[in-house]
């Protein structure tokens, strides 16, 4: 039997959120936040459903957390998502003051975490979250590539 790492667990949360997006007509992306070993704050894409261009996963993991926590910082945090955030999630993880970030796959056109922008990891901004990126990479490419072979 394959033990998975702490990491490989909570990504595998994120692709079950990336699941419902997919069967809700959404690009198939999930977050999870994670604090102290539990998950604070869940979410999958949602912008077409909610009219709302800003309901990534990310963002809405992040409005759950810090509703919860009542604050807008969630310092000492991690947050897991299937797929390479875009520069308006990785600015809100950057204000959120996340500490870690953790993707599955890199996101070539608007990657904000290393591939095509860095703004999780910039020197010129007040905070810089630690990232970490091909978590069960294979199995969180898979699912967003077979979701567009379908649309095309």
């Amino acid at each position: 039997m394959i033990s998975l790492t702490q990491d490989e667990q909570f990504m595998q949360q994120a692709l079950k959120l990336a699941r419902q997006a997919e069967a809700a007509g959404e690009v198939p992306v999930g977050a999870v936040l994670v604090h102290d070993g539990q998950v604070i704050g869940r979410g999958s894409n949602a912008p077409i459903g909610e009219s709302d261009p800003t309901a990534h996963a990310e963002i809405e993991a992040l409005r759950e957390a810090a509703r919860l926590v009542g604050n807008y910082r969630l310092p000492d945090s991690t947050l897991y998502v299937t797929l390479e955030p875009c520069p308006m999630c990785a600015g809100a993880m950057v204000h959120a003051r996340v500490a870690r970030l953790v993707y599955g796959c890199a996101d070539p056109r608007t990657g904000a975490a290393g591939s095509v922008y860095d703004i999780a990891s910039s020197d010129k901004l007040n905070h810089r979250l630690v990232v970490e990126g091909g978590v069960c990479e294979a199995e969180c490419r898979e699912q967003l590539q077979t979701f567009f072979r379908a649309r095309r």
